[in-house]
């Protein structure tokens, strides 16, 4: 019966007044009201991606709120037009070739970061992507172990009359490490400048040849490497990686802060929530939540990003790191479908980022003090 009220009640003239309510009415273009759907062209206060799923959230609860569940909202969000600064920011030098360059980002270590880097960038390549991965996590890189390239060496190739590293290969994922250089127990002990300009050698002076997607699979936290890769490269968008643990989810926080800040302005493309359940190998249909359950979909929906997938908590993905073959090389196992589930999730919020957004410019980051740092 209440329903029938609000259906009654639900008018052009009592949408525009609660329009006005909200503080919205200055957002919206254009709004239709047929029968119990609501249709509003808005602009949003930001070209983000997180601060335009918010609003739609917003909206879309705030309409439930007021009118009931049975009302319809259908909105079309559009970005702003750029600023002056942003009209005016210096864009970053392409890397050649290379269509998307997606950053894999943790806020704390030893949450799964390379391994799900790894296992994505061979479910893209099994896709039929052109698929690259720069291992900059200088201090602890993994990838030559997880992609079973240990030991392995670039070779040189001259390319238009200069000398290029050509990466290394396998499972058609070409890749560059910082491990391919130093010794299997040799500390990479350099301080940021230094690890910054190995890091930048590995990005321009190699011959990554056409790819659709270069990953980046970052340290943890947020620190020097972090603002070397976002100053050098246009990077399209950031994937961040946590478990369910409380302490986990507040340190991405701070992660997805520093993409979302003003000055930096990198999409972020969604949360791959790692370690997500346990299930027993003798028992496939049980879930155990061993640290915790839907923390990082209370944490996307708080922050507006997608949560592009679960990962569970798994031996077999952890023995198939160990000895560099990732687990979803298995074929038509439930651990190859999962991570090809979230490769989709990731290519289609990538594709609304192209739609939407313009190029990612490069970062002009500037220190407490007021100064720009040299590149």
């Amino acid at each position: 019966m209440t329903q029938n009220i609000y259906n009654f009640m639900l008018s052009k003239e009592r949408v525009q007044a609660f329009l006005k309510e909200i503080e919205v009415e200055d957002l919206v273009h254009n709004f239709q009201v047929m029968g119990d759907q609501v249709y509003i062209d808005m602009t949003a206060h930001s070209p983000a991606m997180h601060e335009k799923k918010k609003l739609e959230v917003a909206m879309k609860q705030a309409f439930a709120s007021e009118f009931g569940g049975n009302v319809e909202v259908k909105l079309k969000i559009a970005s702003p037009e750029p600023t002056e600064v942003q009209k005016n920011q210096i864009k970053g030098k392409e890397i050649p070739g290379i269509q998307n360059i997606i950053a894999v980002a943790s806020g704390k270590g030893g949450v799964g970061k390379s391994t799900v880097t790894a296992n994505l960038a061979v479910t893209l390549a099994q896709m039929g992507f052109k698929v690259g991965v720069l291992d900059a996590d200088i201090y602890g890189p993994s990838i030559p172990t997880m992609l079973d390239t240990e030991g392995g060496k670039p070779t040189s190739v001259t390319v238009n009359g200069k000398e290029l590293m050509k990466p290394v290969e396998n499972y058609g994922v070409k890749m560059l490490s910082i491990g391919y250089f130093s010794g299997a127990n040799q500390a990479v002990v350099w301080r940021g400048p230094m690890a910054s300009k190995a890091l930048n050698q590995m990005i321009r002076d190699a011959d990554w040849g056409e790819l659709d997607f270069l990953l980046i699979d970052l340290p943890p936290g947020t620190g020097d490497i972090h603002l070397s890769i976002i100053q050098e490269v246009p990077v399209t968008g950031a994937v961040i990686v946590s478990t369910p643990q409380h302490v986990a989810l507040a340190d991405v926080r701070k992660g997805i802060g520093m993409f979302t800040m003003d000055s930096i302005n990198i999409p972020v493309l969604g949360l791959i929530e790692n370690m997500a359940y346990f299930t027993p190998a003798e028992l496939p249909e049980n879930k155990y939540y061993i640290f915790g359950q839907q923390g990082a979909q209370y944490l996307a929906e708080d922050m507006g990003i997608p949560v592009l997938g679960e990962i569970p908590l798994v031996q077999s993905i952890r023995e198939s790191g160990d000895i560099g073959r990732p687990a979803a090389l298995q074929e038509n196992s439930v651990l190859a479908h999962i991570f090809k589930k979230v490769a989709q999730n990731m290519i289609e919020s990538l594709v609304e980022r192209n739609t939407n957004l313009p190029k990612t410019e490069a970062v002009k980051i500037t220190t407490m003090a007021g100064c720009s740092p040299k590149k």
